[in-house]
């Protein structure tokens, strides 16, 4: 008995040791930082988060694969009734060609951005406005009063994004440098892993697209439930994919600014997928709401200006309350998760503390990588809602309203995966930046624009 006590713990052991010998060196090069950005050792409770997160996001697919094929068995059944309103020869078509349009809209715009970064953003802040404007009267022309309060959404939104490029016009020339510099030299197989991850997203709306069509069969009264569960599905869903990119793209940049060596894509690939999941998992929720609760403050406080005082004072309060949850949950984190293996929120905690200790917090407040991803996500959207939403309204009205917001919601998650590696690599460009300010890698834009944001002060 002793004998197989030993035998067995010493088989526990070597497993152990194989464990630890498997996961991936994300601190070689550690001992060469500052004190302050060294990770700390991951806390039980930060394993039991990324676990539940991980269990969470895969038991959702699960889920969600289970209610899919429900619906379309159902929706099959109800079907053959005689009488039944549904015509799936007149929905599923415009609804599949967004999502193969989309894909290719997607792929042409990551080209351009890496090989003409200035025509990528003046097209994004220029074509967003008027591309959406687009499909606005196109849901205007439908002439339902669900569609009609859709295309005055989107006019709103089309007049709001005009205002803004108007606006943030003259910060246009250090967005097309910054972007070329980080990306001058992507990493290497990046187009396969964009492809890759653009195929995996067209197979998962196919599979949505199915359940959508056969929740506008059921005409029941939890459709409504059906459509948001499904959207939350592919907004979840499509972030993990996209974040997944932008991690391993991360890490590889990084590593490049930062100490001049490069790691192999698709090892770093199957790092991410094989240990920080979890940390993407909790990123891709995080990061989208907090950004709209930054970008709602930031709107408010612009709009109440000084004249009210009550008004002022609201909007400075809501957003010191979002400065302070943007912390704990920012973009810029997914370059420490990838690097060395951090917890999202500590991840995040210490980039925005190292941006504010390196006098750049400003200079990433004023950034506008993100909203140049967020309008060509937009734009490749609009693209894909008036392709699919015109040959819904020619062929049967009553499906157009429909077809075109399912539509523009596969074509913008599909170009923000696409654009996940310029973003990624902007963001390693800052952070390694932080860290490093003298490094001999990096030139003088950085330094050049911190001048002229002074000089503008002065």
């Amino acid at each position: 008995m002793e004998l197989h006590s030993t035998s067995a713990t010493s088989k526990n052991m070597q497993r152990e040791v194989q464990e630890e010998e498997d996961r991936p060196s994300f601190t070689n090069h550690i001992k060469a930082q500052e004190p302050s950005i060294i990770p700390t050792e991951i806390s039980t409770a930060g394993k039991f988060l990324r676990r539940l997160f991980t269990i969470l996001f895969y038991l959702h697919l699960i889920l969600i694969a289970i209610f899919v094929v429900f619906l379309t068995l159902y929706g099959l059944l109800i079907s053959t009734s005689r009488n039944h309103h549904f015509q799936p020869l007149k929905f599923y078509p415009p609804l599949l060609t967004s999502t193969a349009c989309s894909a290719i809209v997607a792929f042409i715009w990551q080209w351009v951005t890496g090989s003409s970064p200035s025509k990528a953003i003046k097209a994004a802040f220029w074509l967003s406005p008027l591309l959406t404007c687009a499909v606005g009267a196109l849901l205007v022309s439908v002439g339902s009063a669900q569609s009609l309060a859709a295309g005055v959404v989107a006019v709103i939104c089309a007049l709001i994004q005009s205002l803004y490029a108007c606006w943030v016009s003259p910060r246009f020339e250090y967005a097309i440098r910054i972007l070329s510099v980080s990306t001058a030299f992507p990493p290497a197989k990046t187009t396969m892993l964009v492809l890759q991850s653009i195929s995996t997203s067209i197979l998962y709306s196919c599979f949505l697209v199915s359940s959508i069509g056969r929740a506008t069969a059921t005409r029941s009264s939890l459709n409504v439930l059906f459509h948001s569960g499904i959207l939350l599905s592919m907004a979840w869903t499509m972030q993990v994919i996209k974040n997944i990119l932008l991690v391993t793209v991360s890490r590889i940049k990084y590593m490049h600014f930062a100490w001049g060596t490069d790691i192999d894509t698709l090892k770093a690939f199957r790092d991410t997928l094989k240990h920080l999941m979890g940390s993407i998992c909790i990123g891709s929720i995080l990061v989208p709401i907090l950004g709209v609760i930054r970008g709602s403050a930031r709107g408010m406080k612009l709009v109440a200006g000084d004249t009210d005082e009550f008004l002022f004072s609201c909007a400075n309060c809501y957003a010191g309350m979002a400065s302070t949850l943007v912390m704990y949950g920012n973009r810029w984190g997914f370059v420490h998760v990838g690097a060395y293996d951090k917890g999202f929120v500590q991840a995040s905690s210490d980039t925005w503390e190292m941006f504010r200790s390196a006098g750049l917090k400003e200079l990433i407040d004023l950034d506008l990588t993100g909203s140049f991803c967020f309008l060509s996500g937009v734009a490749a959207g609009a693209i894909c809602s008036l392709a699919s939403g015109t040959w819904a309204l020619a062929i049967h009205n009553s499906y157009a309203t429909e077809v075109s917001i399912y539509a523009f919601f596969i074509g913008y998650f599909m170009c923000r995966i696409a654009m996940a590696w310029p973003q990624a690599c902007v963001s390693s460009y800052y952070v390694a930046y932080a860290e490093n300010p003298e490094s001999v890698r990096f030139d003088s834009t950085i330094p050049v624009r911190l001048d002229e944001l002074q000089r503008f002060q002065a």
